[in-house]
């Protein structure tokens, strides 16, 4: 392609929209071009590395024996309330698009595709003889994000690949897990990524397990925990691992102390010359379920200790039958004005204890009478500690489960785990922190969506039984942003080259001279006539404004048909080293065609 055909114009200057470097780069060398809040136009440059990730992707989903095909965008609600979702995606985390068509019918712009999926197979799967069945496409998906920012990163239009798998039993469903897994691996390694498979959340998709793939980079939104010996790796909302231990409590007697101005687990400590490792702070939330009953949760847990509020929102969500309720929709910490709507007298914030009385909830429909007390581990572990007296500059010391506060029966995990905790599965470990950008997540659904829409199959005994799933996604808009992300400088994107829009660029650094010309026009088609994808810059511009454009695009090879060309040879310099070398003009192709061979075919390291 001739650069003086292209759709093609560069920024000097930063976007003011962007935040990140990625996002910037990609505005900036004309890669894309915001139409809204969230919503960006594919340019040519961009389409080309869009469409070479979705190749990379489409060969390993094809090789792992998936069948392609393409789903519908609009999807009925009656099918979201079937699964049970439609509530949580439309009002609780309410990233559906939801519309009403012109017959009064509920739908929404597919987020996510289980529902969708489900349908076919349980119209489509009788027999065992038809498994196991793994389905993918390549799509448009639309979330409507509170903040949509980062251009491609959290937008609210954006392509993904995300796969679904049909299993007879849980023993197949773990191997098509771990087919995808590979799969993944595989074309993060092709796309020439570094990148780390973590433990991660399922959230809203559910399952009983899942992975996320996270392609580091100094700007990723997401937090991983992983210890050094490789074996294990987490992001943070997900995390387990050993707290520190605990400094024995200087306090052998139980009393309410004066503790004037302590609010805060920094002051208390200080004030009474204590670690906060002895101390149980009580944390309130409040939860609203599906059904609209709202409950008001106390959290116990140890002062230096903080509550991770995804395994909160789990754990609330595994109690919703026991409030009448299927899913949580919120979940906060109760502003004053919320207190005001249902406690019957202030609360004692900052000195609340374990045992909180349940008279502070003023009875209404749809409010739990008693205090939901759920306590981890670290708390429950202590002895003689320091906590509130549930008056307002008083704490107690000296105190015990079992003695002056009853234990709850909900014991669990609620801790966030921090870099520098020791890993469980091997103590000596100690937990070190990355960031990164996910790029793609793998789910073991089992039988979530098949039992709530009655997906079935006959086994070998005859039996109706539910299909057990499998889902799989990967952003391939967000891969191409995190791509960027991970490797640029100062001037402009170094893209790998397996996925740049073009393999080389050839530059005329004076188009007013013949040989100059006449040297990359036979380059150029020999390039092309190889495959090698080559761009040919004939603007009638000058060297250092092509030179620069070519930086900031990030084309990985640049060969300029400049002043060596008097001693039979081209300038080529390589974009990611910086290395520059003459080269003969009849040697150019072949070897540009090694170093992209070796380039493609290298293996990236997982970090």
């Amino acid at each position: 392609m001739r650069l003086s055909q292209m759709l093609f114009a560069t920024l000097r200057e930063d976007p003011a929209e962007a935040e990140i470097p990625s996002h910037k780069l990609l505005v900036r060398a004309g890669y894309i071009r915001r139409v809204g809040s969230g919503v960006y136009a594919y340019l040519p440059f961009l389409w080309r590395v869009l469409q070479k990730i979705s190749q990379i992707v489409r060969e390993e989903m094809n090789a792992t024996g998936a069948q392609e095909c393409l789903l519908t965008q609009l999807q009925p609600s009656e099918l979201w309330k079937e699964s049970g979702r439609w509530e949580t995606y439309t009002k609780a985390e309410g990233i559906m698009f939801a519309l009403t068509d012109r017959q009064g019918r509920e739908l929404g712009l597919g987020p996510t595709h289980e529902e969708v999926i489900t349908l076919i197979a349980r119209d489509m799967i009788r027999s065992y003889r038809q498994l196991p069945l793994n389905l993918y496409q390549i799509q448009t998906k639309f979330r409507d994000e509170i903040r949509p920012r980062f251009g491609l990163m959290r937008g609210r239009e954006f392509i993904m690949k995300d796969a679904y798998s049909f299993d007879a039993d849980e023993a197949g469903m773990k191997v098509s897990y771990q087919k995808m897994n590979r799969a993944y691996h595989n074309i993060l390694h092709r796309c020439g990524l570094a990148f780390r498979a973590v433990d991660a959340d399922s959230g809203a998709i559910g399952g009983s397990g899942s992975q996320e793939f996270m392609v580091l980079a100094d700007a990723g939104e997401d937090e991983v925990l992983y210890t050094a010996d490789g074996k294990y790796a987490a992001n943070v909302e997900k995390a387990i691992s050993l707290p520190p231990d605990a400094v024995p409590s200087p306090f052998k007697a139980y009393k309410k102390l004066d503790t004037p101005n302590t609010p805060t687990i920094a002051s208390l400590a200080d004030f009474l010359q204590c670690s906060p490792t002895q101390i149980v702070k009580n944390v309130l939330y409040q939860v609203t379920y599906d059904n609209g009953m709202n409950v008001l949760v106390l959290v116990s847990i140890r002062g230096d200790q903080d509550v991770n509020e995804v395994k909160l929102q789990n754990e609330l969500g595994r109690l919703a039958g026991e409030y009448g309720g299927s899913a949580v929709i919120g979940l906060k910490v109760p502003s004053e004005e919320d207190q005001q709507q249902w406690a019957t007298k202030p609360l004692p914030l900052g000195y609340i204890a374990p045992n909180l009385s349940d008279d502070y909830i003023q009875p209404a429909k749809n409010l739990a009478a008693q205090f939901l007390r759920l306590i981890d581990p670290t708390a429950v572990e202590l002895e003689n500690f320091v906590t509130g007296s549930n008056e307002s500059g008083y704490h107690v010391v000296g105190a015990n489960w079992g003695q002056e506060f009853p234990l709850s029966k909900h014991q669990v995990d609620l801790r966030k785990s921090v870099a520098g905790d020791r890993s469980i599965h091997d103590p000596s470990q100690t937990l070190q922190t990355a960031r990164g950008i996910e790029i793609g997540h793998i789910f073991q659904l089992g039988t979530k969506y098949s039992k709530a829409m009655g997906a079935t199959y006959t086994n070998e005994q005859g039996e109706e039984v539910p299909l057990v799933m499998g889902c799989y996604g990967i952003g391939v808009s967000r891969l191409a942003q995190a791509a960027v992300e991970q490797s640029y400088d100062k001037d402009g994107i170094i893209w790998p080259v397996a996925i740049a829009p073009y393999h080389a660029i050839v530059v005329i650094p004076n188009i007013n001279d013949n040989k100059q010309v006449s040297a990359a026009e036979v380059i150029y088609s020999e390039l092309n006539r190889v495959g090698i994808e080559a761009l040919l810059d004939d603007r009638n511009e000058r060297a250092g404004v092509k030179f620069k454009d070519a930086d900031l695009v990030g084309i990985p090879y640049r060969i300029v048909t400049g002043r060596s060309l008097q001693e039979g040879k081209v300038e080529v310099v390589n974009r990611a080293t910086r290395e520059s070398q003459e080269i003969s003009v009849h040697e150019v192709v072949p070897t540009l065609r090694r170093w992209i061979d070796e380039a493609i075919t290298a293996k990236t390291d997982v970090a």
